[in-house]
């Protein structure tokens, strides 16, 4: 496979990312004494969920995936309904029903079957309270697998392309092999072929150099933006660019080594763990795991963050923008690493306003 363009040229975002630079790393020096978290008010959406880890809205109704029980639930006014089991997940570890997105009527999921990750896609049937899924095509498989390291973020972007967030795998140096599916962002058509523009030939990689990123984004300039997992010292908010690596596993966080591209912010992995990410208005909107909060970034100062529900609701997995304009908010107490309180797993919403 070769490259049209190893070393991708700076751009707008590249300059960017290079002009916030300075800024992050004063809040980097700064993390251990982050600000204070700010409140605010969560109303219950759904609860009694297993793991719940993607929400997706078709028709104005929400739809949900559980990683162990492989079901996909619609939420409707009286409560959660089971629209189908996805078949051949085996769900392990971080494995299992991972990420959802849907466009023009037909729902991809992403999941760990016994021969790796794979995405596929099916044609949602039916009126909201019957919805029913279509059998299922293979977007894409044979992407590396393992107890940890998954990925699992899905999402279309403003070109309609579909882009799989996959993590390593547990293979760190794979996050550096072009010819690897593991440790990348791909990009695909809908159908799963290679669209014109990635930046390596006859291959679906758009980026690479990534631990395990779980979130992706787009603001209305079309700037993508990714979460991700570092290791031991810092995890990641990147602005994404075709070709662009993001250094993992030889540099973590920001290290000004002009051979990667450097993350707009970078946190402590115990104030973080940063899984779901979603653009709401006029912010940036970060689920973290194991930091407990959720994070907000302006995106008129992208160096610069404030927090919510700080311990509030435990392990948060995702947010998305809801039809209503407010977000909605996953929690994961039940994934196997959080402590499990009276009606967890649930969604709430948020009205960042």
């Amino acid at each position: 496979m070769t490259s049209r363009d190893r070393e991708p040229r700076p751009t707008r975002r590249r300059a960017l990312a290079v002009a916030v630079t300075a800024s992050v790393l004063l809040l980097a020096a700064c993390a251990a004494d982050p600000r204070p978290a700010s409140t605010a008010a969560a109303d219950t959406v759904a609860e009694g969920l297993d793991a719940p880890w993607s929400v997706a809205f078709h028709e104005g109704i929400a739809l949900v995936s559980e990683r162990d029980s492989a079901r996909i639930l619609e939420l409707g006014d009286d409560g959660p309904r089971e629209v189908g089991t996805v078949d051949g997940v085996v769900a392990g570890g971080e494995g299992g029903l991972l990420g959802l997105a849907v466009q023009d009527g037909d729902l991809f999921t992403y999941f760990t079957a016994d021969d790796g990750n794979r995405v596929e896609r099916r044609e949602i049937r039916g009126n909201p309270g019957a919805f029913e899924l279509g059998p299922a095509t293979t977007v894409i498989d044979g992407i590396p697998a393992a107890r940890t390291h998954n990925g699992g973020r899905i999402a279309v972007g403003p070109d309609g392309m579909l882009y799989v967030a996959v993590g390593d795998a547990g293979d760190r140096d794979s996050a550096q092999g072009p010819d690897a599916l593991s440790g990348k962002i791909l990009r695909l058509t809908p159908e799963g072929d290679v669209p014109d523009g990635n930046p390596f030939d006859d291959s679906p990689v758009w980026s690479l150099g990534h631990r395990n990123p779980q979130g992706i984004a787009w603001d209305a300039d079309g700037t993508m933006y990714a979460s991700e997992f570092g290791q031991d010292t810092w995890d990641e908010l990147n602005v994404i660019e075709p070709g662009g690596n993001y250094g993992w596993p030889e540099v973590e966080g920001i290290t000004e080594d002009g051979d990667f591209i450097d993350p707009l912010q970078q946190w402590q992995p115990d104030t973080a763990s940063p899984s779901g990410i979603a653009v709401v208005g006029t912010d940036l909107v970060i689920a973290n795991l194991r930091g407990e909060r959720l994070r907000i970034v302006p995106l008129d100062d992208l160096s610069t963050s404030t927090e919510l529900l700080q311990g509030e609701l435990g392990r948060l997995r995702d947010v998305v923008p809801a039809p209503g304009g407010e977000a909605w908010v996953v929690t994961n107490n039940t994934d196997g690493r959080g402590s499990p309180g009276d009606g967890d797993d649930r969604i709430v919403r948020i009205d960042l306003d």
